[in-house]
């Protein structure tokens, strides 16, 4: 009888997250290059959040990693060795219906910019939510740099309890160190950062995880909504700002379906702070309400203002990814879809 090889599998995929790296790492900015190799680091390491890193432990590791890079950059995308069979690294399917057996689960997906991610790590529990798998992973054995806390694809939805603790620290700790007054910083306030980071880091995680779910179930039901043709639209805006906004007025969709509703349904405090905080600037640039609601729930406590939001959010990104849609149709013109996007924000 063939054994699997689980170490031989985890070095594979490693090899290929190294490969997807190196191709990569040139779409951040300098400043996120280095927080993403710094994380990875610690990971690697195995060092906790309590331990500060600086540039010294991280100078000849990274120095040596680029060098890995320049080695395998142009290297092919290796298959899987599974019980002497070969499988090709997005064969995700098959691949988790032979790891399952081991208790792993397996990802290879493509991110923002077409970036391949690929994941390796414990099953800590399967669950079915309504039509939908969710996968839930623990330890990581192999990752990426950029390592998503979460990723969906078709009805399976797979997500990353490890990398997830990651982002929220990531997010958490620059505004800490930052000392403002804003929504991360509140939502820190109900969990015990200043006396057990990893406690805290572990409750906050365990809560947010089901609002991680929630999207991902949106990101679902929006790409139904949208159609494959929204996927050619961000294939032929990659890399410009068009894509930026597309994927931004996306995510406003999948979140106006799920995400939004179960927030205002469980009126968890910490949660709707945490989800504010996160948006990303370009989310913010074209939805001005949703941060004169937030404001209005965090002076009053009143949910009003965010239920009126959530009644008008699904269809007022719903029309105008109609609109996006039918001008990609006529015409391909990247400013006047960004113009298009830009005379349609969601206004307070």
């Amino acid at each position: 009888m063939n054994i699997i090889n689980t170490q031989k599998i985890i070095e594979t995929v490693q090899h290929n997250c190294h490969i997807a790296d190196a191709r990569h790492a040139g779409d951040y900015t300098l400043c996120v290059y280095l927080l993403k190799m710094r994380e990875m680091y610690r990971w690697e390491r195995g060092i906790d959040f309590n331990t500060l890193l600086t540039t010294d432990d991280v100078g000849d590791w990274l120095t040596e990693r680029e060098g890995l890079w320049d080695e395998v950059e142009e290297q092919e995308y290796k298959d899987l060795l599974i019980k002497d069979q070969p499988y090709e690294p997005f064969d995700n399917a098959l691949i988790n219906t032979l790891l399952e057996e081991e208790n792993l689960v397996y990802n290879a997906g493509l991110g923002i910019r077409c970036r391949p991610h690929f994941f390796v790590a414990d099953l800590q529990e399967r669950i079915q939510h309504d039509e939908y798998t969710v996968y839930i992973s623990g330890k990581e054995h192999a990752r990426d740099m950029a390592a998503p806390a979460a990723m969906a694809q078709e009805n399976n939805i797979f997500i990353r309890r490890e990398s997830l603790r990651r982002v929220i620290w990531e997010i958490l700790d620059d505004a800490r160190v930052a000392n403002l007054d804003n929504p991360l910083t509140r939502a820190m306030q109900y969990y015990p950062f200043d006396n057990d980071i990893v406690s805290a880091l572990e409750e906050m995680t365990e809560a947010e995880i089901n609002y991680v779910i929630e999207h991902e179930i949106g990101e679902v039901k929006a790409g139904q909504a949208l159609g494959e043709h929204w996927n050619d639209m961000l294939s032929h805006y990659r890399q410009t700002q068009a894509e930026i906004m597309l994927r931004a007025l996306r995510d406003h969709l999948a979140d106006s379906l799920t995400t939004l509703p179960a927030l205002l349904n469980n009126n968890n405090a910490a949660s709707i702070h945490f989800y504010f905080g996160n948006m990303t600037a370009m989310r913010k640039h074209l939805a001005p309400a949703h941060l004169s609601a937030y404001d209005k729930w965090h002076e009053t406590g009143d949910l009003t203002a965010l239920e009126q939001l959530a009644a008008k959010s699904q269809q007022h990104w719903q029309k105008l990814a109609d609109e996006v849609n039918d001008l990609y149709t006529a015409s391909s013109d990247a400013q006047a879809l960004e113009a298009l996007i830009t005379s349609s924000k969601l206004l307070g």
